[in-house]
């Protein structure tokens, strides 16, 4: 007996936005030194490149695990309607007590794509480039139901610090 293949198809769209990276749970001076020149209070913008990956089995009548269409129109009202050309911090609620880090982007867009998607239970991937060098990929919520494990492996002198989002 074979088993159906399985396989992986992903979109990809490009988008404008600025954004200042600034947390409202830390102090000015805290926010000046974990997010550097990011933190600029006149905020600054990237060219993001999105890719979308849906993964299935490859349907026997259309030979597709989902049709493009479908994952371009939910692209479409989350990408282009609510983030492109936006300042994220001042015209998306979303980040409006959020910091807009590219983890925090692209959990939005995972979040607001399987809302659209008729059959949200293959996304099976975001991921955002900010940048040519970075790029953050998210596949759902974490498996652990609190951030203890977290919290028990990192200390605030060694989580992150001084490394923005535009780092080299």
């Amino acid at each position: 007996m074979s088993q159906q293949p399985v396989a992986l198809l992903t979109r990809k769209e490009c988008f404008s936005a600025s954004h200042r990276l600034h947390s409202k749970h830390l102090s000015d001076e805290e926010n000046a030194q974990i997010y550097g020149k990011c933190n600029n209070p006149n905020g600054h913008g990237h060219n993001y490149t999105v890719e979308v990956t849906v993964r299935g089995p490859i349907e026997k009548r259309t030979g597709m695990v989902m049709n493009i269409t479908d994952i371009k129109l939910a692209m479409d009202a989350v990408i282009f309607k609510q983030l492109d050309h936006k300042n994220l911090d001042k015209d998306v609620d979303y980040f409006k007590d959020l910091p807009s880090t590219t983890e925090n982007l692209t959990i939005f867009i995972w979040d607001n794509i399987r809302d659209k998607l008729k059959y949200a239970e293959l996304l099976y991937e975001v991921k955002v480039y900010e940048t040519d060098k970075n790029s953050v990929t998210y596949r759902g919520p974490y498996p652990y139901n609190n951030n203890q494990y977290l919290q028990n492996k990192r200390s605030s002198k060694t989580s992150c610090t001084n490394i923005s989002s535009d780092s080299d």
